[in-house]
């Protein structure tokens, strides 16, 4: 099993922008934003949902959305507001947005085949 990291620029509402380090992790849902970036950047929670852990525990964090881009693509995404000491993840919904896949034997993002049926 290997490890991806994919650097990406987050913005906010007000176009305020934040450099992420993000470590692409096909397990995880939705993308979650460190404590710092996503304060840098003016976001603000819009709901609450609970999330399972690796470890079977629960937790319940807020959510947002901003705008990524990432040197394969950009778009608007669902965040997850992290709190201090959170890692940025790059979760599954992002990726399935922007259209790329990881590939599990290179460990890089690609385009993803689009289908229309």
């Amino acid at each position: 099993m290997g490890v991806t990291y994919i650097e990406g620029v987050v913005t906010g509402p007000t176009q305020q922008q934040a450099t992420v380090r993000f470590l692409v992790d096909s397990g995880a849902t939705y993308s979650l934003l460190p404590h710092d970036a996503w304060k840098a950047i003016g976001l603000a929670p819009k709901r609450s949902l609970t999330f399972a852990l690796a470890d079977g525990t629960t937790v319940e964090r807020n959510v947002s959305e901003c705008h990524v881009s990432l040197p394969e693509g950009e778009g608007h995404t669902p965040v997850v507001l992290g709190e201090p000491g959170d890692e940025a993840l790059l979760g599954v919904v992002t990726l399935e947005i922007l259209g790329l896949v990881l590939n599990p034997f290179t460990r890089k993002l690609h385009p993803m085949r689009m289908l229309l049926v």
